[in-house]
């Protein structure tokens, strides 16, 4: 495994400590401390995760004009870590969807510059090993930062913005290893300048490539914001400075799934890859079962582990999907569009699942998404079938 992924990894571990000591207390202090709804909550969510997603599009295709992927990453890094503070001095709604948005554009500016950057230094027979570890490592940092935030909060007695303070640290720290510690391929730097975004470029986006952006897409739609997992483990009696290892519990099994389904899809062929996705859908469905089954903590955390596992198993693998089916010089934007669609999806999704919640509860909120999720999964099996051609596999240009 090259040695940038490892960086790369934990890049992303200590920036997913920094944001999730944040994110695992902020519906709590957003509904508790400022006064907001749920539909608020799912606004804010959905408006911040789909900002990261649609904000990729473009830096995607500027990493494949500039061919300068590192700088990119860093800067987004380093816009993600200057908006903490904003956290911990926020005193109305507005300051923290503005924190948010600042936060996820950061996100948005990273993402696919750092994907593409994978890929570039990265052997196709191990891609999906390469963006399993980084996930893994990525998740790791996604169960710790709700573990230090919960010590945090027993320690200082629920100071939400105390621990607001502290998630600065581990942001700074992602962006001196992230800017000291990997070196941009030379190959992907000195070559030719191209536009990615004119006609004769778009067009050799394949249809294969189409195919999984529309299967990722659908399935964004019948996902949503994870802040609705902590509003559930509130509502089932979990007190409030333990409800953070509800996000403790999804990214432990999240982070030890993530690698060895990424090794699995290395070594199985395009038929099999579907297969695996159709499963990861079947987790999902069972997942919002027992989420709005409710009530009984049992159920509660085995909806939360299932709801990782899906994560595990279908996150690496549509990045892996991505990075097989675009040419090696238009990695950028197809991981930028790929998270366009994605994010426009995600964003309808929370703010639906907002608006159930206040009207019609948590319950139907989950048996909403469970619903949704099996016509997605109809959806997908059919048109893989008339349009996914067999060379998935094979449709990366090197």
């Amino acid at each position: 495994m090259p040695v940038g992924v490892w960086v790369l990894g934990l890049v992303s571990m200590l920036m997913d400590i920094s944001s999730e000591m944040v994110h695992s207390l902020l519906p709590l202090f957003m509904v508790g401390t400022l006064g907001a709804s749920a539909l608020s909550v799912g606004v804010i969510e959905g408006l911040a995760e789909s900002t990261a997603l649609i904000v990729k599009v473009f830096s995607g295709v500027l990493s494949d004009y500039l061919r300068n992927r590192k700088g990119l990453a860093v800067a987004g890094y380093f816009l993600s870590a200057l908006s903490k503070p904003l956290f911990a001095i926020a005193s109305s709604i507005g300051l923290v969807l503005s924190a948010r948005l600042i936060d996820r554009v950061g996100k948005g500016i990273r993402g696919a510059p750092r994907d593409a950057l994978i890929a570039d230094i990265t052997e196709p027979h191990m891609r999906g090993a390469a963006f399993g570890l980084r996930q893994s490592l990525d998740t790791v940092g996604a169960f710790f930062g709700p573990l230090l935030a919960v010590a945090l909060m027993l320690l200082w007695g629920n100071n939400f913005r105390a621990i607001f303070w502290v998630a600065v640290i581990p942001g700074m720290l992602a962006v001196a290893l992230l800017f000291f510690g990997i070196q941009e391929p030379e190959q992907s730097r000195s070559a030719q300048r191209v536009n990615p975004i004119n006609r004769v470029n778009l067009k050799r986006l394949s249809t294969d490539y189409w195919m999984v952006v529309a299967i990722g897409t659908v399935f964004t739609l019948a996902r949503f914001s994870e802040a609705f997992l902590v509003l559930r483990a509130q509502q089932s009696g979990v007190p409030t400075a333990l409800v953070p290892l509800v996000m403790v519990a999804m990214n432990v099994i999240y982070a030890l799934s993530a690698y060895p389904f990424g090794r699995l899809s290395d070594r199985i062929n395009h038929s099999t890859l579907l297969t695996l996705l159709t499963l990861g859908m079947l987790v999902l469905i069972g997942a919002d079962i027992l989420l709005a089954m409710g009530g009984h903590l049992g159920l509660l955390l085995i909806g939360i582990v299932l709801w990782g596992l899906h994560l595990g198993m279908t996150q690496g693998l549509l990045a892996t999907m991505i990075a097989n089916t675009a040419p090696a010089d238009l990695r950028g934007t197809a991981y930028g569009v790929f998270n366009l669609l994605c994010g426009l999806a995600m964003l309808g999704a929370s703010v639906v699942a907002g608006s159930l919640w206040e009207k019609m509860g948590g319950s139907l909120t989950f048996y909403a998404s469970a619903s949704f999720c099996a016509v997605a999964l109809i959806m997908m099996l059919i048109a893989s079938r008339f349009i996914v051609t067999p060379a998935l596999d094979d449709g990366a240009d090197e």
